[in-house]
Parts: C-alpha cells; structure tokens; sequence
C-alpha cells in the first residue's frame, strides 16, 4: 500500500486526484503501477486501477512469450507504464493470454464501478484498497460489484489498509483545491 500512496502522490502533482496502484504477481512481486492520469492525459478512463491493468497485462504477455520476466523487461514495463508517450507495440506473443489470475491489486481507494469492471474482466484474484468512497465506490460502500453472484468472476475483497494514510492524502488534495 506505501507504493501506491507514493503513486498516488505522483497524481496529486500532476494535478490528478491522488489515487495509486500497484498489482502484485502470485509471487507478491510488483509488476505494474498506476496512478489517476485523467488531468495529465486528457483521458476519462485513466483511473489508477485501468493504468495498472494495461501495464500487468503488457508485462504477463512479455512472461508468457518469454517463459519468464527478465528484469529488464519488469523495468520496461514499468518505464512504459510511467511514460506512455514512449511506449512500443508489445512484441508479438505466443499466447494472447491477458487473465491477470493469481495477481493482487492494491489501491489508495475504494474502486469506482468502471474499475470494478475492469478488475472482473481481468480476472484479477484480490483487490486491497485503503479508504472507502461512500460516493462512488463499488467494493462493498454504494454498490458491491466485486463481489456480486451474478458475476461469473469474485476476487478477494480486503478492505480499509492504511485507510487514515489514504484517506488524509485525499482529503489534502480537496482541501487545497478548495483554497484555490
């Protein structure tokens, strides 16, 4: 959770709200960060949690067509993650596979309805977030889309992991914007 306050703080600089990500292998290896990117890149869907989904899915195809990730290709990723603009065409893979199973994703908050939807669709195993949002989140506050029957994918909710931390780092962030 401490990376993804530190990616959430790389948002509040850039004038995005502070939300950070980060998405764990089955072997509690990171190999994906985000952070919200709306403001920066002009995208609406550039929430923290899709940011990280993109970059563990870029960084499992280069896993599964190499056997294993290299370090400098968990360093690529990363780098490309962070800086899109000098992103390349992922190298063509043997397997299309783009299931993150088994993969952790932490987050700063509570995921909205559209980063629940990306989480089921990708399979992710666990989701760990730290405060809740009682306006927007679907992790269990206003609605549980993680966790709904119908679904034919649940991860693992764990909620409110250094909830205080993540919550005073966007409550800071409002607090300013209303100064100004």
């Amino acid at each position: 959770m401490r990376l993804a306050l530190a990616e959430a703080a790389k948002a509040g600089a850039h004038g995005d709200v502070p939300i950070g990500a980060v998405i764990l292998d089955p072997a509690g290896t990171v190999i994906a960060e985000g952070r919200n990117m709306r403001e920066e890149d002009g995208d609406p869907t550039a929430h923290a949690e899709v940011v990280a989904i993109r970059a563990a899915a870029r960084v499992l195809q280069g896993r599964r067509s190499l056997g294993e990730l290299s370090a400098s290709s968990a360093s690529d990723a990363l780098s490309a993650q962070i800086a899109p603009s000098a992103q390349t065409a992922p190298a063509p893979t043997a397997s299309k596979d783009w299931r993150l199973t088994d993969c952790t994703l932490v987050v700063t908050l509570e995921p909205c309805t559209m980063c629940a939807g990306a989480i089921v669709l990708s399979r992710l195993s666990r989701v760990v977030f730290g405060a809740w949002d009682p306006k927007a989140g679907a992790a269990g506050s206003l609605w549980d889309t993680l966790r709904d029957p119908r679904l034919n994918h649940r991860p693992e909710v764990v909620p409110g992991v250094l909830e205080q931390e993540c919550r005073t780092a966007l409550d800071h962030f409002f607090e300013d914007r209303r100064q100004k």
